[in-house]
């Protein structure tokens, strides 16, 4: 027992040492003093290596058993001895003048250290590495030994050594290839964007080297003309056959100039487990995540035209027929009209802009899947109800327990167990689906302990996405059983997202737009963005010439004035209008096969006709607007969800109010597809969905899909504010459009009457009138209809007549108008002027 004691004291006293360690280090004192000390070090080391640019004849023997001798030994760096042998170890033995790059890691450390610098520390000391590595052979190459500069030349003696040996293998020539494809994937790696213009420029050097080649080819072929004689009878024949040539080439430029398809790299698979357990039929299944692109270029067949001239007789007629059917086949594929022709550089976005979150929780264990397997057989048989089998399928979130009922049992003693499982599995909120939409089981969903994010980043990468045929695909994130959930936006045709505050709304928009960005070119789709808040769309403004939409005499592309959102809605409809009339002078149905008949110059755009790309009207806190403007905004949303389908024009609305005020049946009439993030009651989620689930959903991104009949749950994918900045960045330094999409131009009944006003037909009680409003500073029909006890309609005409002269301002809907006249004087002199 004494020896048991004393081991146990024994452990104790490790452990406490142990924490005392940990808490050491923890100690803001210590981390602010440490980081001081590196970041005093980073202006030493630099100070160091820059007197080593003056000091190198002098210092460059400097040896370390020289440190600390006696004080005979003389150095000339401004940093002293320790200054004089660390400098001369970087800029001379190693990596010569690209060594001060080394001054950004230790800053960066020191930096991290005081909480100044929050990324990440691994990813720059890789970069600063490589370049310095990169910047070291190059100099190596290029200035050699530099007359003994810095004492083995500009990129030190790595890069003196290293460049001359990979000279000696590959020779001059060789090695210079070498280099600049080294300095270019570095450029790429460290800057993804930069690969847009290297794509630019090895375009355009192909194309001047095509130019050259097609000049001395024509060159060779007149002189061959000339060279024949006249009177044999090849002579006729060279003519068509020049045609011949300069169409092949042309075929040939055009398929050259054919793009190659994003490709990424393949994913591992998450491994199966499987766990018996007693006398009871159970399995667990992880499913797969899903296979990614491979990283080979899809590069599509191209056809070989010859340009070989026979001047054979027979032989010489059935290639210029082969060439001549080849040059109607191109000519006929010239003719069809290409929409991103405007913008043909245009890049998408590179996956490497979205963050890669890695899961750093550890995943659920077969023990603690085992465990809430026996606790919720266990619940179930204390009130005697017998299952058959149960199985397990861990998601990214929440993991779904399969069962089995025994024969007899009925689903509804299971489902009124809801309550006293959750109480035995500890669990934050469970959802009972009794049965499986599909399956004879009855599902039994219960959180995870440790949740893994889902990144956009997975999303776009995978192959589901990038093989995706879908018109309008809208990537939303991971189902249960880890599959990628994507809907067909231009098939909803339209989305009602709710959910309470801080449960993922916002995110889920970014998504949306997001994978729509990822897949769809500026001249394919074009964005109105309504949002109220002011704060949470303002990103995209970046997006304007690209890929937003905007009434013409609009200065925000960012829609968050309740009149403006009212005008561009109805705006909206003069535009559904116009289509609908272009469609029934095609003869056609629906945007898609409008698109397909003009892309093939079936419609004459003399006649009006053009290319529809499809508009996507997203609406964030769609509550504030009906509070403010109420009818005003709903009548043309109910006008566009019930008609705008087969137009292209789709409405994705939030709110996170989920009431029936708001949410009314004119609204979830026309949006059959509706996602729910959690709520606070069953009611709200009954409002969503007309089903309760939505209530015990974890939140953080957990959603229900409701697009049919059949609901499905899914972790929402993250895409944070930094990634969305880089992605506008990236689209909005590219050439766009002149300017952002323009909508048809919509003017208010108010001002429509405005035309029809006749001042000289004023009504008796327009002077009295103007004098009350100017006095009480309030344009308002229902003052000027008390006041004077008039009906509605003659108070209306009165204010109408007030505003063509300049007295009060335009409607402004639920609110007084404006007036513009501040007194009496200035309202007299007006009244004589009309009089006059």
């Amino acid at each position: 027992m004494a020896e048991n004691s004393k081991n146990g004291k024994g452990v104790k006293n490790a452990d406490t040492e142990n924490k005392e360690k940990k808490s050491f280090f923890k100690d803001d004192r210590v981390r602010f003093t440490v980081g001081l000390f590196v970041l005093l070090f980073g202006i030493y080391f630099t100070l160091a290596l820059l007197s080593y640019i003056f000091t190198w004849k002098i210092d460059q023997s400097f040896e370390w058993q020289s440190v600390f001798s006696g004080s005979d030994v003389k150095v000339s760096n401004w940093t002293g001895r320790f200054g004089a042998i660390i400098s001369a170890q970087f800029m001379n033995r190693w990596f010569g003048l690209p060594s001060i790059a080394f001054s950004i890691i230790i800053f960066a450390i020191g930096l991290k250290l005081l909480r100044l610098y929050n990324r990440n520390l691994l990813k720059l000391a890789l970069k600063v590495t490589l370049g310095v590595l990169v910047a070291s052979l190059v100099c190596g190459f290029l200035f050699g030994n530099a007359r003994g500069f810095l004492g083995s030349g500009v990129g030190g003696a790595h890069g003196l050594f290293v460049s001359n040996w990979i000279s000696a293998i590959l020779g001059k020539f060789g090695a210079a290839l070498l280099l600049l494809l080294v300095t270019v994937a570095y450029v790429i790696y460290i800057r993804p964007s930069s690969l847009h213009g290297f794509e630019v420029a090895l375009r355009k050097l192909i194309d001047w080297l095509k130019s050259v080649m097609h000049r001395e080819k024509n060159a060779n072929q007149d002189d061959e003309v000339i060279d024949e004689k006249p009177e044999e009878a090849t002579v006729p024949i060279t003519v068509p056959d020049k045609e011949h040539d300069s169409s092949s080439v042309s075929v040939n430029e055009e398929i050259t100039e054919d793009d190659n398809s994003d490709s990424f790299e393949l994913a591992s698979s998450v491994e199966n487990m499987e766990e018996p357990i007693q006398d009871l039929d159970f399995s667990v299944e992880a499913s797969s995540s899903e296979n990614l692109v491979d990283g080979k270029e899809n590069v599509g067949d191209k056809e070989n035209v010859d340009d070989e001239e026979k001047h054979n007789g027979v032989e010489f007629t059935v290639e210029a027929k082969k060439e001549e059917e080849v040059s109607a086949a191109q000519v006929n594929k010239q003719e069809l009209y290409d929409p991103s022709l405007e913008l043909s550089h245009y890049q998408r976005p590179l996956l490497e802009l979205l963050e890669d979150y890695r899961n750093t929780t550890s995943p659920t264990s077969n023990e603690l899947l085992v465990e809430n397997k026996n606790k919720i057989v266990e619940t179930l048989s204390n009130y005697k109800i017998q299952i058959d089998k149960i199985k397990a399928t861990v998601g990214p979130t929440v993991t779904l327990y399969e069962i089995v009922p025994a024969p007899g049992i009925r689903i509804s003693k299971i489902k009124n167990l809801e309550d006293d499982i959750a109480l035995s599995l500890a669990a934050l909120g469970i959802r009972i689906i009794a049965p499986i939409p599909g399956k004879g089981t009855i599902g039994i969903e219960v959180p995870n302990q440790h949740p893994e994010i889902v990144s956009m980043h997975s999303i776009i990468k995978s192959q589901k996405f990038q093989d995706c045929k879908y018109e309008l695909a809208i990537a939303l994130g991971k189902t249960i059983s880890n599959e990628i959930f994507i809907l067909d936006l231009a098939k909803l045709p339209h989305l009602l997202v709710a959910g309470a505050t801080g449960q993922g709304k916002s995110v889920g928009l970014n998504a949306i737009i997001t994978s729509l960005l990822y897949k769809k070119h500026p001249a394919e789709i074009k964005f109105v963005l309504v949002d109220p808040k002011k704060v949470e769309l303002t990103l995209y403004s970046r997006l304007e010439k690209h890929f937003l939409a905007k009434l013409p005499d609009s200065d925000e592309t960012i829609i968050t004035d309740t009149q403006k959102v009212i005008n561009t809605l109805n705006s909206l409809c003069i535009e559904m209008d116009s289509r609908y009339e272009l469609l029934k002078q095609a003869q056609v149905r629906n945007i898609k096969e409008y698109n397909e008949k003009f892309i093939a110059r079936r419609l004459n755009p003399n006649k009006g006709h053009r290319f529809l790309p499809y508009i996507i009207v997203i609406i964030d806190e769609f509550a504030d607007l009906i509070m403010t403007a109420g009818r005003e905004v709903e009548m043309p949303i109910a006008r566009l969800a019930q008609l705008a389908r087969a137009i292209g024009i789709h409405l994705i609305i939030a709110t996170q109010r989920p009431s029936t005020n708001i949410i009314t049946g004119v609204i979830k009439a026309n949006f059959p597809a509706r996602i729910a993030f959690r709520v606070s009651s069953m009611i709200d989620s009954r409002t969503i969905l007309d089903h309760p689930g939505a209530n015990n959903l974890i939140g953080r991104g957990d959603m229900l899909v409701s697009a049919g009949s059949d609901m499905v749950r899914v972790q929402c994918a993250f895409v944070d504010i930094p990634e969305i900045e880089r992605i506008t960045d990236f689209i909005g330094n590219q050439q766009g459009f002149a300017s952002a999409f323009l909508l048809p131009e919509y003017v208010p009944e108010g001002q429509d009457n405005l035309l029809e006003v006749d001042l000289k037909k004023r009504d008796e009680l327009f002077e009295d009138a103007a004098r009350l409003i100017v006095q009480s500073q309030m344009g308002s029909t229902s003052l000027i209809q008390r006041k004077f006890s008039i009906g509605y309609n003659r108070a209306g005409r009165i204010i109408d007549q007030l505003e063509a002269a300049g007295i009060v301002g335009p409607f402004e809907g639920s609110k007084a108008r404006q007036v513009l006249i501040v007194d009496d004087l200035s309202l007299e002199q007006l009244l004589n002027n009309l009089n006059s």
